[in-house]
This record gives structure tokens, sequence and C-alpha cells, in this order.
């Protein structure tokens, strides 16, 4: 009997594809590199990380030592990334005895020591964009309901359900349909490439609280604007708190 895939688009640790978007990074508004054909590198099954031929780059490599080894690209090296008169302290690394050889002479730049991440001429947030997730935000009748410890939280017949590649799907409810009262802003913030920066609230009914239980996107990127304003629940927060649909309680792992 055939099994059920449940996620066909998890890439093996270890792949390298050549890219094709133009990458750009930027400290401080100085052009640090810009190529066209990064190479992209998948450490892990989630997204790639991009690495640059040498003359893509823009600024000076200084050897620093080695760095942590990778268990799928092997022993690095380590550079510190001198722009003009500021040194960024082993921003830049190589892995010389990687399995794929034009992955040996290129250099992977650290994403949290650059201001600005660019594919083609748009911003990238939090990490490069995998080539394989996709995001479809469509609107719904189905039946939402919400409950902590037994009190419905929130009720909706018009949610908008958002299917991200490789994540189970989400319900987003409007703000009237859900018990904003019993939600208390926090200071918690995420990030993703795909949607953007979701702010998040604690809940408390009856006095138990979950901390951070449900989030927004009040500003998504241009994919997931459908989302913009509407309040998800995160039923693994607690055993407390339960998301229906239609009837049948979300199974999330």
């Amino acid at each position: 009997m055939t099994e059920i895939v449940e996620n066909p688009f998890v890439i093996t640790p270890g792949t390298v594809q050549q890219g094709h978007k133009r990458v750009r990074a930027f400290s401080a508004g100085e052009l640090v590199v810009d190529s066209g054909t990064p190479l992209q590198v998948w450490e892990h099954p989630y997204f790639p990380e991009n690495f640059f031929a040498a003359e893509d780059l823009e600024v000076e490599l200084r050897p620093a030592g080695r760095g942590p080894r990778s268990k799928v690209l092997g022993v690095s090296d380590v550079f510190d990334v001198v722009i003009g008169d500021r040194v960024l302290p082993r921003a830049a690394r190589r892995h010389p005895e990687a399995e794929v050889v034009a992955l040996r002479d290129a250099y992977a730049l650290t994403w949290s020591a650059f201001d600005t991440w660019m594919e083609e001429d748009e911003i990238v947030f939090t990490h490069p964009r995998s080539p394989y997730v996709r995001i479809d935000a469509l609107a719904s009748s189905r039946h939402v309901i919400a409950t902590l410890g037994g009190v419905v939280v929130a009720d909706s017949h018009r949610p908008v359900v958002l299917f991200e590649t490789g994540l189970v799907p989400r319900f987003y409810l409007p703000q009237v349909d859900v018990r904003m009262d019993l939600l208390t802003p926090v200071a918690t913030v995420s990030h993703c490439p795909y949607k953007g920066t979701a702010t998040y609230w604690d809940l408390a009914v009856d006095g138990t609280t979950v901390s951070d239980a449900a989030w927004s996107y009040r500003t998504p990127l241009p994919e997931s604007t459908k989302i913009a304003g509407l309040v998800a629940f995160w039923p693994e927060k607690s055993a407390e708190l339960h998301v229906t649909v239609d009837g049948q309680e979300i199974g999330i792992a």
C-alpha cells in the first residue's frame, strides 16, 4: 500500500544548488556582496544559505582561524570582514573540505552581521527564502472555535487559512470574532521571510494564563496581506488551549 507523504519538500541537508536570484548584502549602506549566481546550500531542511564566489565580494576578508565544524560541510575557516575602517569579526566562513568541490572556494556571510539583505530589488528578512516554499492565504467559511479551559475565546465562520509549504495550516480570525478583552499584548515578536513580523498576546481565562497564545501580522509582507490584523491561536502552547475546525480539533504535533 502506498504511504501518505506528509512533506515531500524536505530538502536533504548537504544539498547544493545553483541559485538564480541576484543577492546583495549591505552594512551601514556599504555594498558587501553582489552575486547573480550564488550557491544555495542546505545545512538543514528548512531554508538554504547563500555561498558566494570570491569575485562577488566587495570587501576584504582577513583569516581569523578555524570555525565550527558543520555536520554536512565539514571543517570551516572563518574570516573577519573588513569594510573601510570597520571590522566585522568572524562574519564570513568557508568550508575547504566540502564534498561539493565548487563549494570549497565559496564564502558564506553571517546573516545577522549585515543590516540589509536583498533578493533582486526586494529586501529579505530573517533568512534566505527557499525556492520551494509557497504561501497561500485563502478566505474560508469553515467554523473555527478556540477555547481555553472550556471557555470560548474565539468563534468565527470567516477565517483566512494560511497554507505554507511544509507547515500545518493556520487559521487567522477577524478580531471582532475574538475575545480581545482576554488577550494582553506582550513584547514577544517573531520574524518570517514570507509573512513578516508577528506580535503576540498572552491569553488569560479564569486564572489560567497561556503565554504567547495568539499572534498577528499587523503589516505582513505582500504575499501574506490577506492575514493583516487577523488573529491566530497557538494550541501547542497549552493542553488547555483547543482549536476546532468544523467540529474537529486541530491535531498539531
